[in-house]
């Protein structure tokens, strides 16, 4: 498994700067930053944090860092033009010497879209506006040219030049209902949902199912996942994971101390998942932040690649 690192964006540059530098440096395989203009109001944190930008934030990052892949999770597709998202992911694949992963998605947080004005429609407007992005981002970045002409999306002989360092780029695509999960057996590369391992094994099903149907291989179709993590200070408490899990419910949470955690962590295994990425948004702040992602980068340690 692979093992990344997804900060939270309402944070200063200059502690995102230093986090992302640990995390380099520690060991990480990956950064991941989410696309959004401000909180949910929920889990993830009041309407009025402050959020830096996803797309200049990742572009900043190319040049702060030199070895971690470096991810959206993910766009919307509802206030980025495939257009415009697609010459970006080319000029930050350069940027970073190809190790951008271009994740996109639907679209779903209404706050945002409602203050700026942006249509985000009902689960079937969002599905078949990202079928269309999709294709249209593919075709720009793997081909000379692209014509489409859609419901959401034209492009007339299209250029997107220059074409990524990787061909092609990997396209995450973040995806749990059907017909999303149907998109991305079309056209992912990766394929990234929040779960359990229960949730992932099923869901994978249904990705499988597609996959049939289209004649694709599943297993061409890598796999990554989140849980919130919630770390356990104090190993003497045994009821502090249940605690602290069920204060997040429905959201998937691993809770307990480090290796508890690996140990939870490692029932993705079977399910095909290659890739867990962390959110820091529970791990606090500053020495504490890092300390957690030491140890827990550290207790991961067993189900990592052998070099």
């Amino acid at each position: 498994m692979r093992f990344s690192v997804w900060p939270w964006l309402a944070t200063g540059w200059p502690d995102l700067a230093e986090l992302v530098r640990h995390v380099e440096a520690t060991g990480w395989d990956g950064v991941y930053v989410a696309d959004h203009f401000m909180g949910d109001g929920g889990t993830f944190g009041p309407e009025e944090s402050p959020l830096l930008e996803a797309t200049a934030t990742l572009a900043a990052l190319a040049g702060l860092t030199s070895r971690v892949r470096l991810g959206t999770i993910v766009l919307g597709v509802t206030y980025r033009h495939p257009a415009v998202l697609a010459n970006w992911a080319a000029t930050v694949d350069h940027a970073s010497a190809g190790r951008l992963v271009l994740g996109i998605g639907a679209g779903w947080q209404p706050n945002e879209h409602h203050q700026y004005g942006l249509a985000l429609g009902g689960p079937r407007e969002r599905v078949d506006r990202f079928a269309e992005a999709i294709a249209a981002i593919s075709g720009l970045l793997g081909q000379p040219r692209t014509t489409l002409d859609g419901d959401h999306f034209h492009l007339v002989d299209a250029l997107c030049e220059p074409k990524p360092l990787q061909q092609p780029l990997p396209l995450l695509v973040g995806a749990k209902g059907d017909r999303m999960l149907g998109v991305a057996a079309r056209w992912a590369d990766e394929w990234n949902m929040w779960s359990s391992p229960d949730s992932q094994r099923e869901r994978a099903g249904v990705l499988a199912r597609h996959c049939e149907r289209i004649g694709r291989d599943p297993a061409e179709i890598a796999r990554s996942t989140q849980a919130l993590v919630l770390v356990d200070d104090d190993p003497a408490d045994r009821s502090a994971p249940q605690r602290m899990a069920a204060r997040f419910a429905p959201r998937p949470v691993v809770a307990g101390t480090p290796d508890q955690i690996a140990e939870k962590v490692a029932a993705y295994v079977p399910t095909g998942v290659a890739e867990f990425i962390v959110p820091d948004i529970t791990l606090g702040t500053g020495r504490q932040r890092l300390d957690r992602l030491d140890a827990l980068i550290e207790a991961f340690a067993p189900l990592r690649p052998r070099s």
